[in-house]
Order: structure tokens, then sequence, then C-alpha cells
């Protein structure tokens, strides 16, 4: 970088700067020298969504998970809420413009989801003959 830094200094632009290197066989595109060289700022900063998820996984764990009288982190009746009902909480009590995407991405890295209350499997019944000896 330094190198780069004393020929621009000099006069040189930086695409014939990366030509000569690239001939010395140390190969720089144009654009990667330009992003290392980028002050930190809103564009090299954390996106919008890495932080929108962040607060939405915090809320999620402060609604799932209770501290009991030992000191130890439990889950509340909250964290066996389902994906849609977990949305509809964090809506109506921390974050009205929070997404299903963000809430789904949480809640898979929380480890949580939900209690699922389908019907019983169908077991057969042990006056039916089974379905594996049958002849047609």
């Amino acid at each position: 970088m330094a190198f780069v830094d004393q020929m621009k200094a000099v006069g040189h632009a930086v695409e014939s700067i990366l030509i000569a290197l690239n001939t010395a066989g140390l190969k720089i595109a144009a654009r990667t020298l330009r992003a290392w060289c980028a002050p930190a700022g809103p564009a090299n900063g954390p996106a919008a969504r890495t932080i929108s998820d962040a607060l939405v996984e915090d809320t999620i764990r402060q609604l799932a998970f209770t501290t009991n009288a030992a000191g130890k982190r439990v889950l509340a009746p909250e964290g066996l809420y389902g994906r849609r009902k977990m949305l509809a909480l964090i809506r109506r009590t921390h974050f009205p413009e929070a997404g299903f995407g963000a809430v789904d991405r949480a809640m898979r890295s929380l480890g949580l989801a939900g209690v699922v209350r389908g019907k019983d499997p169908e077991r057969p019944s042990p006056t039916r003959p089974t379905r594996g000896r049958r002849t047609y």
C-alpha cells in the first residue's frame, strides 16, 4: 500500500501502477485496492439486515428464556411459540417492522422450533390384515 501511495504522490495513475505490479507478479485488481484503501464508513460497516437480525435475536432470547432461582436459564412459555406466533408477539411488543425471515433465522440460531400439535400417527388396527401380505 505504501508503494502505491508513493507512486500516486508522484503523479502516476492507480491503474498504471497496478499494471506494473501485475507484470512483476503481484496480481491486484484496481477495485480490490480501492476497497482496501477505503475509509471505514457506512459502506464498510455491518449491513442493515445484520443489525436488525441481531436486535430480533436479542428480543427473542429475552422473551424465550428466563432465569430461575438457582440462576440457571430455562425456557419460558414463550419459548414454545412457533415462528408465526413469535413474529406476532415481537411485532406487538417490540418491533412492528420485524420480518418473518429475521424471526426465522433468529429462532433457528437459538435452537427454538415451537411445539408441534399435529395428529398422532395412524397405527394399524390389530384386527386389520397387514398391507404387506396382499395378493393382487
